[in-house]
């Protein structure tokens, strides 16, 4: 998936020569929490964030909107020079970037312009619809020795039950660096004979794993 199928095509912006008390009138108004600043070419000059606003006011002085502190510029205190994204990179190398880098959203440019923009939000969404969280089904963890075929052989116990895979996610078993974790979420409410099977056929299969029922 690449960033261009997440962003937000029409991100909110301001020039540099709009005032904090503009870009938090904004932000409250819109519900956004990061505005990118541009210039009339939407050149990315810098990022303006409702902590950069928190951080650059005294507390006693946010809910006075008519303190003189309101009438700076956003440029006077904005995140210049910031971190910006490509439409054709992908989702999990933005991932990263927001990792490492600590930062709540990325700007996103193509021929040197403003084309959208990728918060954190935006991200954890896709997550959730990625895993198909947002549908009715049941997740099987399963821990797997790391060779190949492993899922195919998997995945014919699932064929048997005539069962669609939603999402397989793959991480690291912490017990042991030669297995890893497969997370299978399966469109069934009732996935107990599919774990019987795959018991029988040698799986260990870690989750669901419930007290008092018996897949014997």
């Amino acid at each position: 998936m690449i960033v261009e199928e997440i962003m937000n095509e029409e991100p909110y912006t301001l020039a540099p020569t709009n005032t904090v008390f503009e870009a938090l009138k904004l932000m409250r108004e819109k519900k956004v929490r990061h505005l990118p600043v541009i210039d009339e070419e939407r050149h990315v000059l810098g990022v303006i964030t409702e902590r950069d606003i928190k951080e650059a006011l005294p507390s006693s002085l946010r809910d006075e909107p008519n303190s003189p502190v309101f009438n700076a510029k956003v440029e006077e205190i904005m995140v210049k020079n910031p971190l910006v994204g490509h439409p054709l990179d992908f989702v999990e190398e933005v991932a990263l970037t927001f990792y490492e880098s600590k930062v709540g959203c990325l700007p996103i440019v193509s021929g040197g312009k403003l084309v959208g923009i990728v918060t954190t939000t935006d991200l954890l969404y896709t997550y959730i619809e990625l895993t198909g969280a947002t549908e009715p089904g049941s997740k099987i963890e399963i821990r797997v020795s790391d060779t190949p075929g492993i899922l195919f052989e998997i995945t014919k116990v699932f064929n048997k039950h005539h069962a669609n895979v939603q999402s397989v996610l793959v991480y690291p078993d912490s017990e042991n660096t030669q297995n890893k974790i497969l997370s299978v979420r399966v469109k069934t409410l009732n996935p107990l004979a599919m774990i019987k099977d795959l018991r029988k056929e040698g799986f260990d299969v870690l989750w669901p794993n419930l007290p008092g029922v018996s897949l014997q």
